[in-house]
């Protein structure tokens, strides 16, 4: 079996990729719905699980001087792809484990603010999840961690500090969070507010709050809305990170609470609490940066823009109180994955074991409100 790592195939369309041809090979709608940037879609997923070689058709005008990689959700079908191509003449292997692998691909790069120390930015292209490392003073904070736990470890062990604290701006809808494992690895504290966490082991977050990390200040600003335990953290007046209460171009969800069976609200009222929280943050400095937890594509780190590039094009932000609310509780889209089991994941009313937390996050994240 000839395979190719997510983690070199991510390390190659970084590099160039221009040798290189992600085929996905699933149904269309499906590619449609999540797929590698870039890759080329031909739907011959039934003909590859019914007869192969009926597929070959439809393989032909592929270019022969590029290495071709199959992808499917698991890698399975994505393999019977290969063997067809080689029968070809083709140079094929399969992404190890499809898209399932591609999820778990974790990117770094540091964010340009002025602190003393480093803020750290973790793209994770296939999720479109964004996390971050807060350096300081041989001190470290992880924020928003995924379960990927080595992606952090490496950021860590790179910059030879300790890890001190770990956060999440709220209990999220699209991916489990590694925050408690995290900090129980490390022996240290896991941040969350209370709202959201409704069966977990956390210590609290609570507006005003201010912990600090080496020598830069971290403020908590609690943001309801997009959960009733969001919460935005001010790093050292350099940086907002938004969590899903403010992305770049959109505003966080507000009813996948409520859908979830675990917020005591309705879908009207959580958008008017969303309302009154972005205002909050609208009261920070145009040259603030804002850092959300998400974003939508590939991500390619770091991702970042200014409070005042964020006002002037995120419509959410431009609408009136009137029309916030009833667009956001009006026009839902697709969810999450899963998000209810996720949801209760989060906040420690589920658990998940290990080989279940590929399938449970298989999916784009849509976790902003448009």
């Amino acid at each position: 079996m000839s395979e190719t790592a997510p983690d070199e195939l991510s390390r190659r369309l970084q590099i160039d990729g221009d040798d290189v041809l992600v085929l996905d090979i699933r149904h269309r709608e499906d590619f449609e719905d999540w797929h590698i940037p870039g890759s080329t879609n031909i739907d011959v997923y039934d003909r590859l699980v019914s007869e192969p070689a009926t597929a070959k058709d439809s393989l032909t005008e592929l270019p022969k001087q590029k290495e071709i990689v199959t992808v499917c959700t698991e890698g399975v079908v994505s393999q019977t792809a290969t063997d067809v191509l080689w029968e070809m003449g083709y140079d094929a292997t399969t992404l190890e484990d499809g898209m399932s692998g591609w999820s778990r691909v974790h990117r770094h790069a540091a964010v340009p603010v002025d602190i003393d120390g480093q803020l750290i930015q973790i793209t994770r292209p296939g999720k479109g999840c964004l996390s971050h490392v807060l350096i300081s003073d041989g001190q470290a904070a992880v924020f928003d961690a995924s379960h990927n736990l080595d992606a952090y470890e490496t950021v860590i062990d790179e910059y030879d500090v300790d890890l001190v604290a770990v956060l999440d701006t709220h209990a999220h809808a699209d991916h489990v969070s590694g925050g408690a494992d995290l900090a129980t690895r490390h022996n240290v504290p896991y941040y969350l507010h209370p709202a959201d966490a409704l069966g977990i082991d956390a210590s609290p977050l609570e507006d005003g709050q201010t912990i600090t990390i080496g020598t830069v200040e971290i403020s908590v600003i609690h943001t309801p809305g997009h959960s009733e335990g969001s919460v935005s953290f001010d790093v050292g007046g350099t940086a907002l990170l938004t969590g899903d209460t403010l992305f770049h171009e959109s505003v966080g969800r507000v009813e996948l609470g409520v859908e979830a069976g675990i917020e005591d609200s309705n879908v009207e009222a959580n958008a008017a609490t969303l309302y009154e929280s972005l205002q909050r943050l609208l009261e920070y400095p145009d040259d603030i940066l804002v850092l959300p937890a998400h974003d939508p594509g590939s991500p390619e780190p770091p991702v970042t823009a200014t409070l005042g590039e964020v006002t002037d094009r995120n419509r959410d932000l431009q609408r009136s109180r009137e029309d916030f609310i009833s667009t956001l509780a009006s026009d839902i889209p697709d969810h999450p994955p899963n998000f209810e089991r996720v949801k209760r994941v989060n906040i420690g009313q589920e658990s998940v074991a290990d080989a279940e937390l590929a399938d449970l996050e298989l999916g784009p994240n849509n976790c902003a409100a448009e």
